[in-house]
């Protein structure tokens, strides 16, 4: 695993946009906030981007395209209730475009990130943690452990 990677991901606040206007952040291994409580409910999340494959820098005309079919195939998952805009912040400044999906399974999340070229994305199960969840088929992939 690369440990320079974590350590952005922790410090990342992971903003989610509300339906009434206003963000809110989720932070890893941090409980949902209030203002999603009545949102999630019960459902699995997720935060999820198809910014930056594989944490390099990709050219903005491909992240917006890769972000279109994502979102598209978020929509198509009959579980999935509801999608919000997101935005990931770093520590350092850097922002990625994010989705914040509300009904959709883990188990579709991790497939999806794999796809999208994602190395980690965060989940969770209602009003629980915010989880950091390594996409072990990219982890595989580029050799790291």
């Amino acid at each position: 695993m690369d440990e320079r990677l974590l350590v952005a991901y922790r410090r990342t606040d992971y903003r989610v946009r509300l339906p009434g206007g206003g963000t809110t952040s989720l932070h890893v291994d941090t409980p949902v906030p209030a203002t999603l409580h009545a949102l999630v409910g019960t459902s699995p999340w997720g935060f999820i981007t198809a910014w930056h494959p594989g944490s390099r820098r990709a050219p903005r005309d491909t992240n917006r395209q890769a972000q279109r079919r994502l979102l598209a195939e978020l929509l198509a998952d009959p579980a999935t209730r509801a999608i919000l805009a997101a935005v990931g912040v770093g520590a350092d400044g850097w922002r990625e475009p994010s989705l914040f999906a509300i009904g959709t399974p883990h188990v579709v999340l991790e497939r999806l990130a794999a796809a999208f070229g994602q190395r980690a994305f965060l989940a969770g199960s209602g009003q629980g943690l915010a989880r950091l969840v390594w996409t072990p088929q990219l982890t595989w992939v580029n050799g790291d452990s």
